[in-house]
């Protein structure tokens, strides 16, 4: 989203309980397109990237210290969640961020690594255990792999490992 630009409608209405502002973030996601109502046009993926980026601001500017991102990456892949990794790690200099992910390319810049399991015996429980650094590389080829974990896999997993932005 490059070339994305967001600004903010504000327009007057009657008076009520919450004051007589009424604001719209609006967007234009790429060059030379209008602006539009942002719950309109964007999808799930869209709003969490775009609120990583309204965080990062946040972050700068007031010292947000706490971040929790719940599948940022949802429709996307390849470079653009290299990206989204490359930018969540970046944040994390700063502040404290939890994501919850599914993608090798984002799990493979974190610097600590929890697996959370839903277990379901006679009552629904979670289970959070933090990952060693070989049990992450066996998790990241997972992520990569599917149901098969390979050794072409688990090198794959060793390489996203190894190579931090």
């Amino acid at each position: 989203m490059g070339e994305a630009r967001l600004k903010l409608a504000i327009s007057q209405t009657e008076l009520r309980e919450r004051g007589s502002d009424e604001i719209e973030l609006l967007i234009a996601t790429n060059k030379g397109e209008p602006f539009k109502v942002l719950r309109q046009v964007a999808s799930g993926g869209e709003l969490s990237r775009i609120l990583l980026v309204l965080k990062k601001i946040l972050n700068d500017r007031h010292g947000v210290n706490v971040l929790v991102f719940d599948e940022i990456d949802s429709g996307i892949s390849g470079a653009v969640a290299r990206a989204v990794g490359e930018k969540l790690a970046a944040l994390s200099c700063g502040a404290q961020v939890l994501c919850i992910t599914h993608l090798a390319q984002v799990a493979s810049l974190a610097d600590h690594h929890l697996f959370i399991q839903k277990l379901s015996e006679d009552r629904t429980r979670a289970s959070v255990a933090v990952l060693s650094e070989e049990q992450r590389v066996e998790e990241i080829a997972r992520m990569l792999g599917g149901y098969k974990v390979s050794r072409a896999t688990r090198e794959s997993a060793r390489e996203l490992l190894a190579s931090k932005y």
